[in-house]
């Protein structure tokens, strides 16, 4: 995972903070320089014009270290350097998050690696779920997922689950869950009105909001039988992440967030990853319970909601709970213009710049061309963050990072 950018010296341009319901308002805007960055964004995002076409990316540690090599003195800021209108303030409870896991309460002091030979209580607790140990060094997650850190294996880690011996609802009950709720969440108000005052949107990462950290603590194969031939079992499991899920999305709404960003993977390449029935039954009602838990704090924060790969089954139960933005849109999965065509007067857009095939081994060229069909297509509304759908990995010629940042900056806003 990426440090948190949101802490960067760079100037931007001071006006006045409006809010977001402010920033809702109105019809579309038509001047220019009217708004700041995060007025431009949340504006684009509700389809109600912009003024500039926004820059969103998210780099590889390989790919850092050569923005390092190559701009030394933006001090590894890759965000605030190409202009990206945003900063991430992270869920304590994104399975992602180690440099946050100290903040829930018994999982050990700041600064201390959660390492399979750590000396912590929790790392010593953890190891009872792991009987057959691990072949390469460990962190533990919020939730006391491991991730093992394989050195040939880039920024990608392997999972092992903890529950996946568990064979009743007590073993659920009694598994030591983390507790938000002793939490001091006092920090996100001045980190969210920091960012704010710099005239950027705030978007929190909390993805993985229940599916994903569900099997990722059950197993994937286990959790599928589970909803199959121990439903209440899934049923807990379900319930207790999706409880401690809605208590986090209220602080962040309190705290002022503009965007919402919940997600959990329920595509495959070319199919959905479950049937619509079992979506509807197992994971929609939670997914409505979470989002409604944070509308009910800030009615006007915009909730995007990201899956990989081919969800557009799925896509009216998400306008129906009250997702406001998909992200991303794989070119390799979906087409841009047909979703847009079909869902674009009630849903907004992230991604569309094709990570598998266009970023690593296209020309600049070509991804110019992407980029301003994409805008194009979408109109002068908005309603498109046009950005690459995923982490740009170690094959990404530096040549095509730029290529995107320069097609976005220089597509001629209507």
């Amino acid at each position: 995972m990426n440090k948190m950018n949101d802490d960067c010296s760079f100037t931007f341009a001071a006006m006045r903070v409006r809010s977001s319901h402010e920033i809702g308002k109105g019809t579309l805007f038509s001047g220019k320089g009217m708004m700041n960055s995060r007025e431009n964004l949340l504006s684009m995002y509700r389809r109600r014009g912009y003024e500039t076409a926004p820059v969103g990316l998210d780099l590889c540690p390989a790919l850092e270290v050569e923005f390092d090599r190559r701009h030394p003195a933006a001090g590894g800021d890759y965000l605030g350097f190409f202009g990206a209108p945003y900063r991430i303030v992270y869920d304590p409870g994104f399975v992602w998050n180690f440099d946050e896991v100290w903040r829930i309460p018994g999982r050990g002091p700041q600064g201390v690696a959660e390492q399979e030979d750590s000396v912590t209580e929790f790392a010593a607790r953890m190891r009872s779920y792991y009987p057959d140990g691990f072949a390469y060094p460990v962190r533990y997650d919020g939730w006391g997922v491991a991730h093992e850190e394989n050195p040939n294996a880039h920024h990608m880690t392997r999972m092992y689950h903890p529950l996946m011996r568990a064979d009743s609802v007590q073993d659920i009950e009694a598994y030591p869950w983390p507790d938000f709720e002793g939490m001091d969440f006092s920090y996100l108000q001045p980190r969210v009105d920091e960012i704010h005052g710099r005239g950027l949107a705030v978007f929190v990462w909390a993805e993985c909001t229940v599916w994903e950290t569900a099997w990722y603590l059950r197993g994937m194969e286990n959790l599928f039988v589970d909803m199959v031939g121990d439903r209440e079992m899934a049923a807990r499991l379900l319930d207790v992440v999706t409880d401690r899920a809605c208590y986090r999305v209220r602080k962040f709404a309190a705290a002022g967030a503009d965007i919402l960003g919940l997600g959990d993977d329920i595509g495959m390449q070319r199919t959905p990853l479950m049937s619509l029935g079992m979506y509807r039954e197992w994971l929609k009602p939670r997914l409505a319970r979470v989002i409604a838990a944070a509308k009910a704090v800030a009615p006007d924060i915009l909730i995007s909601y990201h899956s990989c790969g081919f969800v557009e089954p799925f896509i009216d139960d998400l306008i129906e709970v009250g997702v406001d933005i998909l992200n991303p849109v794989q070119p390799e999965c979906m087409n841009f213009e047909a979703l847009h065509k079909e869902y674009g007067r009630n849903l907004s857009f992230s991604g569309t710049i094709g990570t598998q095939q266009l970023m690593p081994y296209g020309t600049p060229g070509q991804i110019r061309e992407e980029v301003w069909r994409n805008l194009e297509s979408a109109g002068p509304a908005g309603g498109l963050f046009c950005t690459p759908t995923h982490k740009l990995a170690p094959e990404v010629p530096w040549d095509n990072v730029e290529a995107y940042v320069d097609a976005v900056k220089s597509f001629p806003v209507k």
